[in-house]
C-alpha cells in the first residue's frame, strides 16, 4: 500500500540521546528498557527495544538514535513504551539502530 506525501508527514521522527538502559526480564522477547532524551520541546520518553542481540548497555548509554514519537503509548507488561525506536531489521530478527553519522541536537526532526 502506498503512502500519500501527508501521511507520511504526519509520522514524527526525532533524533534523541539515550540516557540510561535496564534489562527487561518480563519481555516475551529479550530486550533493553532505554530511557531516550528528546530535548525540550519533547522531552524525556521510554521505550523498549529488542536490541539485545547487537547491543551491550554500556555501549548505548549516550548513542544517539532515530524514533517515532507521536504512535500511542503502549503497554509492554508492566512497562509504556512512550515512543518506538527505529533500526533495521535483519533476517534472524536482530535490529541495528537508525542513527545520525554526526552529533546533532536532541529533539531534531527527521524529514
Amino acid at each position: 500500500m502506498d503512502l500519500t506525501w501527508s501521511e507520511f508527514e504526519r509520522t514524527d521522527m526525532r533524533v534523541g540521546t539515550i540516557i540510561e538502559v535496564n534489562d527487561f526480564p518480563e519481555a516475551r522477547k529479550p530486550a533493553f528498557q532505554l530511557t531516550i532524551d528528546f530535548g525540550s520541546e519533547i522531552g524525556i520518553r521510554k521505550s523498549s527495544a529488542q536490541i539485545t542481540k547487537r547491543y551491550q548497555k554500556e555501549d548505548l548509554v549516550n548513542r544517539q538514535i532515530v524514533a517515532v514519537v507521536n504512535f500511542p503509548k503502549k503497554q509492554i507488561g508492566k512497562f509504556m513504551s512512550e515512543c518506538l525506536v527505529l533500526g533495521a531489521v535483519g533476517e534472524e530478527g536482530d535490529v541495528i539502530l537508525l542513527a545520525p553519522d554526526f552529533k546533532v541536537e536532541n529533539g531534531l526532526r527527521i524529514g
